[in-house]
């Protein structure tokens, strides 16, 4: 859905002269410290900001204004006291629903308590001003809510924010604020920030409190994590959630404050496991990142992710499956007044595809659980691999429209958002960094960054060097 006229539906910015101005979380938290602004001035500026753009980004589901003035106004402490918040629509906070963007639970009451994730930012100092916009059960990579208005992309608002956490990213890519939350099971955090210029994390699994645990699914996709607009707060976070929460199993990543300062070998596939084509700014991209790590030191040779060729396929099913369970099953899994009978067509596609293959489920499962041995063997030598985040540009609104049917959804999601679900699967940290940029639809371009078992650090180091090297566009 490229527009090959260059036309946009215009740009939207909350940047202004307030107390916000372009600062980092880091920064705003250490004034908060300091004594040079209060955590009741960032709540207003925040929300000032949020009210002027919200009309075009629809990106908050349940704003909690009132409730975050109140808790501010008690000079929250800790690595980020003060500092304003948004969290994604799928961990529950004591008072607000969580709808998870769908309609089966809009009528839901209110959670009772605050979930593991949302209470550790609470407890590190962060006044919670409401919950942001997903798809429904973020089992697709754009933000379009069925009976509500599309979360729209701050720098197009013709084309897609990405998605699951695509309110979080638009929120953030607009300069309402610095930091929000996401999760990500195939893509959602990385996506999202490779198609608003953010950075995402995806990391290493189990490395953050709130994830599940290890007896519940099958293969454990689900990691949670930050947007940012810089290296810096990214960084912070994950020293902050470790110091909060360390699963003893990974090492830890400790302080993060200085670029990397070694050379090394980072594989580039230009080739996703879909096979799917990669458009020409993306291309173009991709070959301007790998001359940018050459630049800095580092080498870089083609690879190709040979990791079977029933990946995408095992994937899909999975994915089904987890559509099926909620389906059947949603009332116990999520909520008392769950109502299957809202989901969208596309949801329920998922699940009618997870009923006509039950019997190949257990197969695609034990071969998913396999997947990290290819994966290392297909890194070869190479410390890292370096893909696109995505396969093209961020596409229109309405093209990976919930209610279309699931096969034609299914076509035209696999090719753009094939990239991300490996690390999912093989529970190896990945980043997306925003080093691309295509002028012609004034879109960022994200790139990707894959490593091994336990390697976020080393992923966070190279991204603050890149960043040194090519600072990142702002959405100003």
């Amino acid at each position: 859905m490229d527009n090959p006229e260059g036309r946009t539906a215009g740009n939207i910015s909350a940047y202004r002269d307030d107390v916000l101005a372009d600062h980092d979380a880091v920064a705003l938290s250490q004034m908060v410290a300091d004594g040079e602004v209060t955590a009741t001035e960032l709540a207003n500026a925040v929300i000032e900001r949020a009210e002027m753009v919200e009309p075009s980004l629809n990106a908050i589901i349940t704003p909690d204004f009132d409730r975050a003035l109140a808790r501010a106004e008690r000079n929250p402490t800790g690595p980020f006291g003060g500092l304003p918040l948004f969290i994604k629509d799928m961990s529950p906070i004591a008072g607000l629903p969580t709808t998870h963007g769908s309609e089966s639970l809009v009528d839901s009451a209110p959670a009772t308590r605050t979930g593991p994730f949302a209470k550790m930012f609470e407890d590190l100092g962060t006044v919670c001003l409401g919950t942001t916009t997903m798809p429904e059960f973020g089992l697709t990579s754009t933000t379009e809510i069925v009976g509500a208005p599309p979360t729209r992309n701050p720098w197009n608002l013709a084309r897609s924010c990405g998605g699951s956490s695509g309110g979080s990213g638009a929120l953030v890519a607009a300069g309402v604020l610095p930091m929000a939350t996401s999760a990500d099971g195939g893509g959602s955090t990385r996506i999202p920030a490779g198609v608003n210029g953010l950075v995402g994390l995806k990391p290493t699994r189990y490395r953050l409190i709130g994830a599940p645990a290890d007896d519940k699914p099958p293969v454990n996709l689900v990691t949670f994590g930050v947007l940012t607009q810089t290296v810096r707060d990214t960084c912070a976070f994950f020293t902050a959630a470790e110091n909060y929460h360390h699963d003893n199993r990974l090492p830890p990543i400790g302080v993060v404050d200085r670029p990397l300062d070694r050379p090394l070998r980072i594989g580039l596939a230009e080739s996703s496991p879909a096979n799917g084509s990669v458009d020409a700014p993306t291309k173009a991209a991709l070959a301007e990142t790998a001359a940018l790590l050459e630049s800095v030191g580092h080498f870089v040779e083609p690879v190709e992710l040979t990791i079977g060729d029933q990946f995408v396929e095992d994937f899909v099913l999975y994915w089904s499956s987890a559509a099926l369970s909620l389906q059947l099953g949603g009332k116990k899994l999520i909520h008392p007044e769950f109502d299957a009978s809202r989901l969208t067509p596309f949801v329920k596609g998922l699940a009618q595809n997870a009923k006509r293959n039950a019997l190949r489920l257990p197969g695609a499962i034990r071969r998913l659980r396999n997947a990290a041995g290819p994966f290392a063997e297909s890194m070869g030598r190479n410390d890292l691999v370096l893909t696109p985040t995505v396969g093209h540009l961020a596409p229109e609104i309405g093209h990976l429209s919930l209610e279309l049917p699931f096969d034609e959804h299914m076509d035209r999601m696999v090719p753009w958002a094939s990239f991300t679900g490996l690390a999912n699967v093989t529970g190896t940290p990945a980043i997306s960094l925003p080093l691309g940029h295509d002028t012609t639809n004034n879109l960022p371009i994200g790139m990707h960054f894959m490593g091994r078992h336990g390697q976020d650090r080393l992923l966070l180091e190279l991204a603050l060097q890149l960043e040194e090297a090519q600072p990142f566009r702002r959405n100003r």
